[in-house]
Protein backbone atom coordinates (compact mmCIF):
# COMPACT_ATOMS: atom_id res chain seq x y z
CA UNK A 1 0.00 0.00 0.00
CA UNK A 2 3.05 2.30 0.24
CA UNK A 3 3.02 3.57 -3.35
CA UNK A 4 -0.72 4.35 -3.22
CA UNK A 5 -0.20 7.01 -0.56
CA UNK A 6 2.53 8.64 -2.67
CA UNK A 7 0.22 9.26 -5.65
CA UNK A 8 -0.73 12.97 -5.88
CA UNK A 9 -4.27 14.08 -6.67
CA UNK A 10 -3.28 15.59 -10.02
CA UNK A 11 -2.04 12.17 -11.17
CA UNK A 12 -5.61 10.93 -11.77
CA UNK A 13 -6.47 13.77 -14.14
CA UNK A 14 -4.84 11.78 -16.95
CA UNK A 15 -7.76 9.32 -16.95
CA UNK A 16 -10.31 12.14 -17.15
CA UNK A 17 -8.41 14.13 -19.77
CA UNK A 18 -9.90 14.28 -23.29
CA UNK A 19 -6.28 14.16 -24.55
CA UNK A 20 -5.31 11.06 -22.60
CA UNK A 21 -4.40 9.07 -25.75
CA UNK A 22 -1.78 11.69 -26.62
CA UNK A 23 -0.30 11.70 -23.13
CA UNK A 24 -0.22 7.90 -22.81
CA UNK A 25 1.54 7.58 -26.16
CA UNK A 26 4.15 10.11 -25.01
CA UNK A 27 4.66 8.25 -21.73
CA UNK A 28 5.23 4.96 -23.54
CA UNK A 29 7.77 6.55 -25.87
CA UNK A 30 9.69 8.25 -23.03
CA UNK A 31 9.60 5.04 -20.96
CA UNK A 32 11.00 3.07 -23.88
CA UNK A 33 14.02 5.39 -24.05
CA UNK A 34 14.20 5.50 -20.25
CA UNK A 35 14.77 1.73 -20.01
CA UNK A 36 17.80 1.76 -22.29
CA UNK A 37 19.49 4.84 -20.87
CA UNK A 38 22.26 4.29 -18.35
CA UNK A 39 21.52 7.54 -16.51
CA UNK A 40 18.70 10.10 -16.30
CA UNK A 41 16.98 11.59 -19.33
CA UNK A 42 17.56 15.32 -19.64
CA UNK A 43 14.66 17.64 -20.40
CA UNK A 44 16.23 18.50 -23.74
CA UNK A 45 16.48 14.81 -24.66
CA UNK A 46 12.81 14.23 -23.78
CA UNK A 47 11.79 17.16 -25.98
CA UNK A 48 13.92 15.79 -28.79
CA UNK A 49 12.29 12.33 -28.45
CA UNK A 50 8.78 13.79 -28.53
CA UNK A 51 9.60 16.14 -31.41
CA UNK A 52 10.76 13.16 -33.45
CA UNK A 53 7.54 11.31 -32.61
CA UNK A 54 5.29 14.23 -33.62
CA UNK A 55 7.26 15.21 -36.71
CA UNK A 56 4.94 15.47 -39.70
CA UNK A 57 1.83 14.84 -37.58
CA UNK A 58 -0.99 17.22 -36.80
CA UNK A 59 -2.09 16.86 -33.16
CA UNK A 60 -5.47 18.32 -32.16
CA UNK A 61 -5.77 19.08 -28.44
CA UNK A 62 -9.09 19.46 -26.67
CA UNK A 63 -9.58 21.85 -23.75
CA UNK A 64 -8.61 20.38 -20.38
CA UNK A 65 -11.13 20.59 -17.56
CA UNK A 66 -8.80 22.58 -15.28
CA UNK A 67 -7.48 25.00 -17.91
CA UNK A 68 -8.79 28.52 -17.38
CA UNK A 69 -6.75 30.11 -20.15
CA UNK A 70 -4.90 27.98 -22.71
CA UNK A 71 -1.15 28.44 -22.50
CA UNK A 72 0.97 29.13 -25.54
CA UNK A 73 3.75 26.62 -26.28
CA UNK A 74 6.45 26.61 -28.90
CA UNK A 75 5.90 22.96 -29.93
CA UNK A 76 3.57 20.05 -29.32
CA UNK A 77 6.39 18.25 -27.52
CA UNK A 78 6.83 21.07 -24.96
CA UNK A 79 3.08 21.19 -24.33
CA UNK A 80 2.84 17.43 -23.70
CA UNK A 81 5.95 17.34 -21.49
CA UNK A 82 4.76 20.33 -19.44
CA UNK A 83 1.37 18.70 -18.82
CA UNK A 84 2.93 15.38 -17.74
CA UNK A 85 5.23 17.19 -15.31
CA UNK A 86 2.34 19.22 -13.92
CA UNK A 87 0.21 16.05 -13.44
CA UNK A 88 3.30 14.46 -11.82
CA UNK A 89 3.44 11.48 -14.14
CA UNK A 90 7.01 12.71 -14.63
CA UNK A 91 9.22 14.55 -12.16
CA UNK A 92 12.04 17.06 -12.59
CA UNK A 93 15.33 16.41 -10.88
CA UNK A 94 17.69 19.38 -10.90
CA UNK A 95 21.41 18.69 -11.23
CA UNK A 96 22.98 21.94 -10.02
CA UNK A 97 26.48 20.65 -10.59
CA UNK A 98 26.05 20.28 -14.32
CA UNK A 99 23.20 22.81 -14.56
CA UNK A 100 20.93 20.22 -16.21
CA UNK A 101 17.26 19.43 -15.55
CA UNK A 102 16.73 15.67 -15.61
CA UNK A 103 13.39 13.89 -16.05
CA UNK A 104 12.58 10.78 -13.98
CA UNK A 105 9.57 8.45 -13.83
CA UNK A 106 8.22 8.04 -10.27
CA UNK A 107 7.70 4.52 -8.94
CA UNK A 108 3.92 4.81 -8.84
CA UNK A 109 3.81 6.08 -12.42
CA UNK A 110 6.09 3.24 -13.58
CA UNK A 111 3.49 0.70 -12.41
CA UNK A 112 0.77 2.32 -14.51
CA UNK A 113 3.02 2.75 -17.55
CA UNK A 114 3.82 -0.96 -17.39
CA UNK A 115 0.07 -1.65 -17.43
CA UNK A 116 -0.31 0.62 -20.47
CA UNK A 117 2.43 -1.35 -22.25
CA UNK A 118 0.70 -4.65 -21.53
CA UNK A 119 -2.62 -3.30 -22.83
CA UNK A 120 -0.91 -1.97 -25.95
CA UNK A 121 1.23 -5.04 -26.61
CA UNK A 122 0.42 -7.94 -28.95
CA UNK A 123 2.80 -10.23 -27.04
CA UNK A 124 1.04 -13.30 -25.70
CA UNK A 125 1.46 -13.59 -21.92
CA UNK A 126 0.62 -17.28 -21.82
CA UNK A 127 3.75 -18.03 -23.84
CA UNK A 128 5.96 -16.19 -21.36
CA UNK A 129 4.48 -17.84 -18.27
CA UNK A 130 4.66 -21.41 -19.54
CA UNK A 131 8.28 -20.93 -20.59
CA UNK A 132 9.11 -19.48 -17.16
CA UNK A 133 7.60 -22.53 -15.42
CA UNK A 134 9.62 -24.87 -17.62
CA UNK A 135 12.85 -22.89 -17.14
CA UNK A 136 12.42 -22.73 -13.35
CA UNK A 137 11.81 -26.48 -12.95
CA UNK A 138 14.61 -27.39 -15.36
CA UNK A 139 17.04 -25.10 -13.54
CA UNK A 140 15.96 -26.41 -10.12
CA UNK A 141 16.61 -30.02 -11.15
CA UNK A 142 19.93 -29.48 -12.89
CA UNK A 143 21.61 -26.74 -10.86
CA UNK A 144 22.44 -27.80 -7.28
CA UNK A 145 22.97 -24.16 -6.25
CA UNK A 146 19.26 -23.40 -6.62
CA UNK A 147 17.07 -23.26 -3.54
CA UNK A 148 13.39 -23.93 -3.04
CA UNK A 149 12.76 -20.31 -4.08
CA UNK A 150 13.06 -21.51 -7.69
CA UNK A 151 10.05 -23.77 -7.10
CA UNK A 152 8.11 -20.79 -5.76
CA UNK A 153 8.96 -18.95 -9.00
CA UNK A 154 7.45 -21.82 -10.99
CA UNK A 155 4.33 -21.69 -8.79
CA UNK A 156 3.94 -17.92 -9.26
CA UNK A 157 4.12 -18.25 -13.04
CA UNK A 158 1.64 -21.14 -12.96
CA UNK A 159 -0.83 -18.91 -11.09
CA UNK A 160 -0.24 -16.06 -13.56
CA UNK A 161 -0.87 -18.39 -16.49
CA UNK A 162 -4.11 -19.55 -14.87
CA UNK A 163 -5.18 -15.95 -14.31
CA UNK A 164 -4.41 -14.99 -17.93
CA UNK A 165 -6.47 -17.93 -19.22
CA UNK A 166 -9.32 -17.12 -16.85
CA UNK A 167 -9.40 -13.51 -18.04
CA UNK A 168 -9.34 -14.69 -21.63
CA UNK A 169 -12.24 -17.09 -20.98
CA UNK A 170 -14.37 -14.54 -19.13
CA UNK A 171 -13.81 -11.84 -21.76
CA UNK A 172 -15.06 -14.02 -24.61
CA UNK A 173 -18.66 -13.18 -23.66
CA UNK A 174 -18.29 -9.62 -24.99
CA UNK A 175 -18.04 -11.04 -28.51
CA UNK A 176 -21.49 -12.57 -28.14
CA UNK A 177 -22.94 -9.13 -27.33
CA UNK A 178 -21.21 -7.51 -30.28
CA UNK A 179 -22.37 -10.37 -32.50
CA UNK A 180 -26.05 -9.87 -31.65
CA UNK A 181 -25.82 -6.09 -32.21
CA UNK A 182 -24.94 -6.48 -35.90
CA UNK A 183 -27.91 -5.74 -38.16
CA UNK A 184 -26.46 -6.56 -41.58
CA UNK A 185 -24.67 -9.48 -43.16
CA UNK A 186 -21.60 -7.37 -44.05
CA UNK A 187 -21.24 -5.94 -40.52
CA UNK A 188 -21.58 -9.38 -38.95
CA UNK A 189 -18.95 -10.87 -41.24
CA UNK A 190 -16.59 -7.96 -40.52
CA UNK A 191 -17.11 -8.36 -36.77
CA UNK A 192 -16.38 -12.08 -36.97
CA UNK A 193 -13.30 -11.86 -39.20
CA UNK A 194 -11.70 -8.65 -37.93
CA UNK A 195 -12.85 -8.92 -34.31
CA UNK A 196 -13.16 -12.47 -33.06
CA UNK A 197 -10.86 -14.27 -35.51
CA UNK A 198 -8.04 -11.71 -35.23
CA UNK A 199 -8.18 -11.16 -31.46
CA UNK A 200 -9.20 -14.55 -30.10
CA UNK A 201 -8.48 -17.27 -32.64
CA UNK A 202 -5.17 -16.00 -34.03
CA UNK A 203 -3.69 -14.15 -31.07
CA UNK A 204 -4.99 -15.99 -28.01
CA UNK A 205 -7.09 -19.08 -28.57
CA UNK A 206 -5.15 -20.63 -31.43
CA UNK A 207 -1.74 -20.20 -29.83
CA UNK A 208 -2.78 -22.52 -27.00
CA UNK A 209 -3.63 -25.28 -29.46
CA UNK A 210 -0.31 -25.28 -31.32
CA UNK A 211 2.99 -27.00 -30.56
CA UNK A 212 4.65 -23.59 -30.12
CA UNK A 213 3.30 -23.05 -26.64
CA UNK A 214 1.47 -24.91 -23.90
CA UNK A 215 1.55 -28.45 -25.29
CA UNK A 216 5.23 -28.15 -26.17
CA UNK A 217 6.21 -27.79 -22.51
CA UNK A 218 3.35 -29.52 -20.66
CA UNK A 219 4.64 -33.10 -20.94
CA UNK A 220 8.19 -32.10 -19.88
CA UNK A 221 6.89 -30.13 -16.90
CA UNK A 222 4.77 -33.06 -15.74
CA UNK A 223 7.76 -35.36 -16.15
CA UNK A 224 9.83 -33.03 -13.91
CA UNK A 225 7.12 -33.05 -11.25
CA UNK A 226 6.67 -36.83 -11.41
CA UNK A 227 10.40 -37.41 -11.04
CA UNK A 228 10.67 -35.18 -7.96
CA UNK A 229 7.62 -36.84 -6.41
CA UNK A 230 8.67 -40.46 -6.97
CA UNK A 231 12.42 -40.46 -6.33
CA UNK A 232 13.40 -40.75 -2.64
CA UNK A 233 16.38 -38.43 -3.04
CA UNK A 234 14.18 -35.58 -4.24
CA UNK A 235 11.54 -36.23 -1.58
CA UNK A 236 14.18 -35.84 1.15
CA UNK A 237 15.62 -32.72 -0.50
CA UNK A 238 12.27 -30.95 -0.90
CA UNK A 239 10.81 -31.71 2.50
CA UNK A 240 7.24 -30.89 3.48
CA UNK A 241 7.27 -27.33 2.11
CA UNK A 242 8.65 -28.37 -1.27
CA UNK A 243 6.12 -31.19 -1.67
CA UNK A 244 3.28 -28.77 -0.93
CA UNK A 245 4.57 -26.45 -3.68
CA UNK A 246 4.67 -29.41 -6.09
CA UNK A 247 1.04 -30.21 -5.19
CA UNK A 248 0.00 -26.63 -5.95
CA UNK A 249 1.84 -26.60 -9.30
CA UNK A 250 0.21 -29.91 -10.33
CA UNK A 251 -3.19 -28.61 -9.26
CA UNK A 252 -2.54 -25.44 -11.26
CA UNK A 253 -1.79 -27.42 -14.43
CA UNK A 254 -4.98 -29.44 -13.99
CA UNK A 255 -6.88 -26.13 -13.78
CA UNK A 256 -5.12 -24.90 -16.94
CA UNK A 257 -6.28 -27.92 -18.92
CA UNK A 258 -9.84 -27.52 -17.62
CA UNK A 259 -9.86 -23.86 -18.66
CA UNK A 260 -8.56 -24.69 -22.13
CA UNK A 261 -11.36 -27.29 -22.40
CA UNK A 262 -13.92 -24.65 -21.40
CA UNK A 263 -12.46 -22.26 -23.98
CA UNK A 264 -13.01 -24.97 -26.59
CA UNK A 265 -16.68 -25.11 -25.60
CA UNK A 266 -17.05 -21.31 -25.71
CA UNK A 267 -15.36 -21.23 -29.10
CA UNK A 268 -17.81 -23.82 -30.48
CA UNK A 269 -20.74 -21.87 -29.00
CA UNK A 270 -19.55 -18.67 -30.66
CA UNK A 271 -19.13 -20.32 -34.06
CA UNK A 272 -22.64 -21.80 -33.81
CA UNK A 273 -24.09 -18.44 -32.80
CA UNK A 274 -22.35 -16.78 -35.74
CA UNK A 275 -23.78 -19.30 -38.20
CA UNK A 276 -27.30 -18.90 -36.75
CA UNK A 277 -27.04 -15.10 -36.88
CA UNK A 278 -25.81 -15.23 -40.48
CA UNK A 279 -28.71 -17.50 -41.41
CA UNK A 280 -31.17 -15.14 -39.75
CA UNK A 281 -29.76 -12.07 -41.54
CA UNK A 282 -29.59 -13.83 -44.91
CA UNK A 283 -33.24 -14.88 -44.69
CA UNK A 284 -34.51 -11.37 -44.07
CA UNK A 285 -37.86 -11.13 -45.84
CA UNK A 286 -37.22 -13.96 -48.27
CA UNK A 287 -39.09 -16.75 -46.48
CA UNK A 288 -41.75 -17.39 -43.89
CA UNK A 289 -39.34 -18.11 -41.05
CA UNK A 290 -37.54 -14.81 -41.58
CA UNK A 291 -40.81 -12.84 -41.60
CA UNK A 292 -42.11 -14.59 -38.49
CA UNK A 293 -38.83 -13.94 -36.65
CA UNK A 294 -38.97 -10.26 -37.64
CA UNK A 295 -42.59 -9.98 -36.49
CA UNK A 296 -41.85 -11.61 -33.13
CA UNK A 297 -38.89 -9.29 -32.56
CA UNK A 298 -41.11 -6.29 -33.29
CA UNK A 299 -43.83 -7.47 -30.88
CA UNK A 300 -41.21 -8.19 -28.22
CA UNK A 301 -40.10 -4.55 -28.23
CA UNK A 302 -43.47 -3.41 -26.81
CA UNK A 303 -44.17 -3.29 -23.08
CA UNK A 304 -47.78 -4.33 -23.71
CA UNK A 305 -47.75 -6.99 -26.44
CA UNK A 306 -51.53 -7.53 -26.42
CA UNK A 307 -52.59 -4.98 -29.09
CA UNK A 308 -49.92 -6.03 -31.57
CA UNK A 309 -50.65 -9.72 -31.02
CA UNK A 310 -54.38 -9.08 -31.66
CA UNK A 311 -53.58 -7.08 -34.79
CA UNK A 312 -51.24 -9.79 -36.08
CA UNK A 313 -53.84 -12.49 -35.39
CA UNK A 314 -56.42 -10.59 -37.46
CA UNK A 315 -54.09 -10.31 -40.46
CA UNK A 316 -52.22 -13.63 -40.53
CA UNK A 317 -53.55 -16.54 -42.60
CA UNK A 318 -52.70 -20.06 -41.44
CA UNK A 319 -54.74 -21.90 -44.09
CA UNK A 320 -51.76 -23.29 -45.99
CA UNK A 321 -51.75 -27.07 -46.17
CA UNK A 322 -48.19 -27.36 -44.85
CA UNK A 323 -49.21 -25.45 -41.69
CA UNK A 324 -52.62 -27.05 -40.97
CA UNK A 325 -52.83 -30.77 -41.62
CA UNK A 326 -54.27 -33.92 -40.12
CA UNK A 327 -50.82 -35.20 -39.20
CA UNK A 328 -49.99 -35.42 -35.55
CA UNK A 329 -47.72 -32.71 -34.17
CA UNK A 330 -45.68 -35.33 -32.36
CA UNK A 331 -44.53 -38.85 -33.05
CA UNK A 332 -45.58 -41.63 -30.74
CA UNK A 333 -42.64 -43.37 -29.16
CA UNK A 334 -42.31 -47.03 -29.97
CA UNK A 335 -42.67 -49.47 -27.12
CA UNK A 336 -39.66 -51.30 -25.81
CA UNK A 337 -39.12 -54.76 -27.24
CA UNK A 338 -38.11 -57.64 -25.07
CA UNK A 339 -34.55 -58.83 -25.28
CA UNK A 340 -35.34 -62.28 -26.72
CA UNK A 341 -37.27 -60.91 -29.70
CA UNK A 342 -34.33 -58.71 -30.68
CA UNK A 343 -31.91 -61.61 -30.83
CA UNK A 344 -31.06 -62.61 -34.38
CA UNK A 345 -31.18 -66.27 -35.36
CA UNK A 346 -27.76 -67.78 -35.32
CA UNK A 347 -26.54 -68.66 -38.74
CA UNK A 348 -25.74 -72.25 -39.40
CA UNK A 349 -22.09 -72.99 -39.16
CA UNK A 350 -20.59 -73.37 -42.56
CA UNK A 351 -18.19 -76.17 -43.29
CA UNK A 352 -14.59 -75.03 -43.00
CA UNK A 353 -12.91 -74.76 -46.37
CA UNK A 354 -9.85 -76.86 -47.06
CA UNK A 355 -6.64 -75.43 -48.40
CA UNK A 356 -7.48 -76.69 -51.89
CA UNK A 357 -10.91 -75.04 -51.72
CA UNK A 358 -9.39 -71.69 -50.72
CA UNK A 359 -6.90 -71.80 -53.58
CA UNK A 360 -9.63 -72.81 -55.96
CA UNK A 361 -11.79 -69.86 -54.90
CA UNK A 362 -8.92 -67.48 -55.40
CA UNK A 363 -8.28 -68.94 -58.84
CA UNK A 364 -4.58 -69.05 -58.13
CA UNK A 365 -3.94 -72.77 -58.11
CA UNK A 366 -5.19 -73.26 -61.64
CA UNK A 367 -3.20 -70.33 -63.02
CA UNK A 368 0.30 -71.66 -62.31
CA UNK A 369 1.69 -75.20 -62.28
CA UNK A 370 4.26 -76.53 -59.85
CA UNK A 371 6.88 -76.46 -62.60
CA UNK A 372 6.19 -72.75 -63.27
CA UNK A 373 6.64 -71.93 -59.59
CA UNK A 374 9.94 -73.85 -59.42
CA UNK A 375 11.12 -72.04 -62.55
CA UNK A 376 10.23 -68.73 -60.90
CA UNK A 377 12.40 -69.66 -57.90
CA UNK A 378 15.32 -70.86 -60.03
CA UNK A 379 15.27 -67.69 -62.15
CA UNK A 380 15.74 -65.53 -59.04
CA UNK A 381 18.39 -67.71 -57.34
CA UNK A 382 21.93 -66.45 -56.92
CA UNK A 383 24.56 -68.62 -55.22
CA UNK A 384 21.94 -71.31 -54.54
CA UNK A 385 19.55 -68.97 -52.71
CA UNK A 386 16.71 -66.59 -53.55
CA UNK A 387 17.01 -63.48 -51.36
CA UNK A 388 13.78 -61.46 -51.53
CA UNK A 389 15.73 -58.31 -50.60
CA UNK A 390 17.26 -58.50 -54.09
CA UNK A 391 14.01 -59.39 -55.87
CA UNK A 392 11.76 -56.73 -57.37
CA UNK A 393 8.06 -57.58 -57.77
CA UNK A 394 6.55 -55.55 -60.59
CA UNK A 395 3.27 -57.28 -61.45
CA UNK A 396 0.33 -59.04 -59.85
CA UNK A 397 1.38 -62.34 -61.49
CA UNK A 398 4.86 -62.19 -59.92
CA UNK A 399 3.31 -61.44 -56.55
CA UNK A 400 1.02 -64.49 -56.85
CA UNK A 401 4.00 -66.65 -57.82
CA UNK A 402 5.87 -65.37 -54.75
CA UNK A 403 2.97 -66.43 -52.50
CA UNK A 404 2.79 -69.86 -54.14
CA UNK A 405 6.58 -70.19 -53.90
CA UNK A 406 6.37 -69.68 -50.15
CA UNK A 407 3.53 -72.25 -49.99
CA UNK A 408 5.62 -74.71 -51.99
CA UNK A 409 8.59 -74.31 -49.62
CA UNK A 410 6.45 -75.26 -46.60
CA UNK A 411 5.60 -78.70 -47.99
CA UNK A 412 7.52 -81.73 -46.75
CA UNK A 413 8.34 -83.09 -50.19
CA UNK A 414 9.52 -79.70 -51.54
CA UNK A 415 13.01 -79.18 -52.93
CA UNK A 416 13.18 -75.77 -51.22
CA UNK A 417 12.90 -74.34 -47.74
CA UNK A 418 12.52 -70.83 -46.23
CA UNK A 419 14.92 -69.17 -43.77
CA UNK A 420 12.77 -66.85 -41.62
CA UNK A 421 15.25 -65.55 -39.03
CA UNK A 422 15.31 -61.73 -38.61
CA UNK A 423 13.02 -61.23 -41.60
CA UNK A 424 12.16 -57.60 -42.16
CA UNK A 425 9.39 -56.11 -44.30
CA UNK A 426 10.04 -54.86 -47.81
CA UNK A 427 7.79 -52.34 -49.60
CA UNK A 428 8.20 -52.66 -53.37
CA UNK A 429 5.88 -50.23 -55.11
CA UNK A 430 2.32 -51.48 -54.50
CA UNK A 431 3.49 -54.74 -52.89
CA UNK A 432 4.61 -55.45 -49.34
CA UNK A 433 6.16 -58.78 -48.28
CA UNK A 434 8.72 -60.19 -45.77
CA UNK A 435 12.39 -60.25 -46.72
CA UNK A 436 12.69 -64.06 -46.68
CA UNK A 437 15.49 -66.22 -48.08
CA UNK A 438 14.62 -69.39 -50.06
CA UNK A 439 17.36 -72.05 -50.32
CA UNK A 440 17.58 -75.62 -51.56
CA UNK A 441 16.55 -78.23 -49.03
CA UNK A 442 19.26 -80.72 -48.12
CA UNK A 443 18.38 -84.21 -49.35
Amino acid sequence: MGLIYEIPETFWTLFRSPNRDIYIEALLRINDEYQYNNYFLSRELCLEILNDMYEGKKIDFEKEEADEEPEIFDTTASRVLTWLLRAQWLKKLEDFGSMVTNIVIPDYASVFIEAFERLNSDEEETEIYIQNVYAALFSFQNDKRNSIAMLRTALVNTKKLNKALQDMLHNMDRFFGRLLNQQSYADLLREHLEGYVEEIVKKKYHILKTSDNFYLYKSDIKAFLRKMREEDEWVETLGTEGMEILDQIERGFDDIEHRIFNMDKEHIKYVRATVMRLTYLLRGESDTKGLVAKLLNRIGQEDDTGPLLKKAAAKMNFSKFDILSEKSLYKRRKGKKDFISQMAREEEEEKELSREDVLLLNRIQTRYTKQEIETFIEDHMKDEKMDLRDVSIQSEGEFEKLILAYDLCTRKNSKYQVITEDAGIKEDGNYRYPELVIVRREP
